[in-house]
């Protein structure tokens, strides 16, 4: 599965809870949807990567660097 792929499923996860809910009743049992915190934590972590791929020759591709010379 690509990283695209899983940012889809990851995206789709998210969307699913905040629009339906953590928590929910089918034919009397409790079932509980993934942490919605674990994955917000693993859509930046696949945002990262891909960013990453896609700009192979940037050691810090979300970085830009600032130089106030003090004369």
């Amino acid at each position: 599965m690509t990283l695209e792929e899983q940012l889809q499923q990851v995206n789709e996860a998210i969307t699913a809870i905040e629009v339906g809910g953590q928590e929910y009743w089918i034919e009397g049992r409790r079932l509980r949807r993934a942490d919605l915190d674990l994955l917000y934590k693993r859509q930046k972590q696949l945002l990262a990567q891909i960013n990453y791929e896609n700009n192979p020759g940037s050691v810090f591709p979300n970085t830009s660097v600032s130089v106030f010379d003090r004369r």
